[in-house]
């Protein structure tokens, strides 16, 4: 009640609103990441207290994550690394006319998963920080293990097409200076290499520029279909009850996920969605519009923003690259997160609690009187809306770290990402490599280096996740054996 009555007026209301349409739109611009977005805006709030200036930035730390979707659904283009799972379903929804329905979708999942985020936030952040906190290298390796056997739901039963892909993916991730040892792999000398391959160049490149190059190449600039196939058209309240469950499913798996340190709203979506997939009645349907593709999506992302603030304030500790921003913005305002927090500076924390509330529903507001707006990008013409992406993919890798190398890392895996489609190679398994690569690499060598291989078995927790691994890899095996060896007998 005392974190409400601090919003209380003016001023407060004004700051949460300010921070929830910068969010909303720099989660919309492609090269915009979430930290990005509350990086730039950091400076501006010095001049405010330290709990106006904290409520600022965690509102636009959580519109951004929603924001990402919005380009995602109409242009296949994700604003942020974690709208690209959005993108799997959101888009087709789009081309098939529906592009309501993704766009509804992704906001109302949104909104639950990151409600779930916060209550969970509120009520659980110290224990669940202490569990996160006994997490050694052995599990965070296994942690790296399970998501990249969603690999086998990403494909779309592509087996080895796949596992090339995901492949690919850790070896690029390889290039530049070695985590641990801090030897040069893949440089040729280059020093633009030291620092390997940025994340978003890359995937703006696979996921926006390849689908310009590829739409390009086959002279496709007819309009899409959604302009002329009830655009308006949005889903009903019955429909957004018919999946509560699986919005809330992705609400705590992106909660738990974002809890720990370094995993993300990314990693979150991808296993999200996988455990969507296989838990789905209709599990043909995910990467072809699937209405539960995109809410656990967009559902686990959200969420993942309440995650990553349990470390944060409890320990001390980013559970993001967003919340590592929080912490100077923190220490700028003279504050120490970490358990003295709650203790010498209770106000700030449950203000924060209280806005974060008061920001979920401020973007279910904006975003529904927004939606209209936003699947008006449908009816611009193809031949204005490549040169459009084209332009603000190569503006939005320069300006991950205003580098002109970051753009040709842009066309060169827009190059890469047309040609592997060409060849129904998928692009969804490279990001997962490039996501969970440093994460992997870095634990392996740690474990290796501090107590041997033995500790991966050793260590319960980090047992249990190689075994659910293996599982998540051989079930689906085994039932295409089973499916081979009937279509043979039929035969």
């Amino acid at each position: 009640m005392s974190g409400l009555h601090n919003l209380a007026g003016f001023g407060p209301m004004m700051a949460i609103t300010a921070g929830v349409v910068i969010g909303i739109l720099g989660g919309a611009m492609p090269g915009i990441s979430p930290s990005m977005a509350v990086a730039m805006l950091l400076p501006f709030t010095f001049g405010m207290s330290p709990t106006m200036g904290l409520v600022t930035l965690c509102a636009i730390y959580l519109a951004s994550n929603y924001g990402g979707s919005i380009t995602a659904v109409t242009i296949n283009t994700p604003g942020t690394p974690s709208a690209v799972v959005t993108a799997f379903d959101g888009y087709p929804l789009a081309k098939s006319g529906r592009a309501g329905y993704g766009l509804g979708f992704s906001l109302v999942a949104s909104i639950v998963g990151g409600f779930v985020g916060i209550i969970i936030l509120v009520c659980f952040s110290a224990p669940l920080a202490e569990v996160a906190l006994k997490f050694w290298p052995a599990e965070y390796f296994s942690l790296a293990i399970l998501g990249l056997t969603t690999v086998a739901s990403l494909g779309g039963g592509k087996w080895l097409e796949s596992l090339i892909a995901v492949v690919f993916g850790l070896l690029v991730n390889t290039v530049g200076l070695d985590h641990v040892s801090g030897a040069s792999r893949f440089t040729f000398g280059a020093l633009k290499l030291y620092d390997g391959f940025s994340l978003v160049p890359a995937l703006i490149g696979l996921f926006a520029l390849s689908e310009v190059f590829a739409n390009v190449e086959e002279g496709n600039f007819a309009p899409f279909k959604s302009v002329d196939a009830n655009i308006s058209e949005w889903p009903s309240l019955k429909t957004y009850w018919a999946h509560k469950w699986g919005m809330l499913r992705g609400g705590i798996i992106g909660t738990i996920i974002g809890i720990f340190p370094g995993a993300g709203g990314t990693i979150a979506s991808f296993i999200a969605y996988d455990v969507a997939k296989r838990c789905s009645k209709h599990p043909e349907e995910f990467g072809h519009g699937s209405l539960e593709g995109v809410t656990a999506a967009e559902s686990s992302n959200s969420s993942s923003v309440g995650g990553a603030l349990v470390p944060l304030l409890t320990l001390g500790i980013p559970g993001s690259a967003s919340t590592a921003v929080l912490i100077g913005a923190l220490m700028v305002h003279e504050l120490r997160p970490g358990p003295e927090l709650f203790t010498k500076n209770p106000e700030i924390v449950y203000t924060l609690f209280s806005s974060l509330f008061v920001a979920n529903i401020v973007l279910l507001i904006l975003g529904t009187l927004g939606s209209k707006l936003w699947i008006k990008v449908t009816k611009v013409p193809k031949s204005v809306l490549y040169p459009m992406i084209f332009a603000f993919s190569i503006i939005g890798s320069y300006a991950v770290r205003s580098s002109v190398f970051d753009v040709g890392v842009c066309v060169a895996f827009g190059i890469i990402g047309w040609i592997l489609s060409k060849y129904n190679y998928p692009s969804s398994p490279i990001v997962l490599g490039l996501v969970l690569g440093t994460l992997l690499e870095t634990n392996l060598q740690m474990t290796l280096v501090m107590d041997g291989p033995a500790m991966f078995f050793e260590r319960p927790l980090s047992a249990v996740l190689l075994i659910l691994s293996a599982l998540s890899l051989a079930v689906p095996a085994y039932r295409d054996f089973k499916k081979s060896r009937e279509l043979k007998k039929q035969g």
